[in-house]
C-alpha cells in the first residue's frame, strides 16, 4: 500500500520527526531554542502543525538544538534529507573525504 502524502508543510513534518528522534518535548525544544518558556510549547506545536513557519533565524536555533543541519528542514528530496543528516554527523575530515568521493562520482567531460 502506498503511503499518502501528508498535507502538512515539509518544515512541519521534518521538525516533528527530528524532535521525536531526539526524544524531547515541544516545551524543551522551544526553551532550548530561546523561545520564552510561557509560549515555547504552543509555538513549537504551531510549527509542527504547519499553522506557522519560523523565520530562518529561529529555524537555525531549532536545528542547532536538534543537532540537525538547517538544510534538512527545507530540502524536498527525502534521500537528500537523509544524506544531510548523515553529513551533519561527520567530523570535518570525514566531510572532506565525502566531498572528494562525491566529486569522483561525477563523470569527466
Amino acid at each position: 500500500m502506498t503511503k499518502q502524502p501528508s498535507s502538512l508543510p515539509l518544515f512541519a513534518l521534518r521538525l516533528k520527526k527530528a524532535r521525536e528522534r531526539l526524544g524531547i518535548s515541544q516545551m524543551e525544544l522551544g526553551v532550548k531554542a530561546g523561545i520564552d518558556e510561557f509560549s515555547a510549547s504552543a509555538r513549537i506545536n504551531q510549527y509542527e502543525r504547519g499553522k506557522h513557519t519560523p523565520d530562518f533565524s529561529t529555524a537555525c536555533s531549532l536545528a542547532n538544538v536538534l543537532k540537525m543541519p538547517t538544510a534538512y528542514f527545507y530540502t524536498e528530496d527525502e534521500s537528500l534529507a537523509e544524506l544531510i543528516v548523515i553529513y551533519g554527523q561527520l567530523k570535518a575530515v570525514e566531510k572532506k573525504m565525502l566531498y572528494v568521493f562525491a566529486e569522483s562520482l561525477i563523470p569527466s567531460s
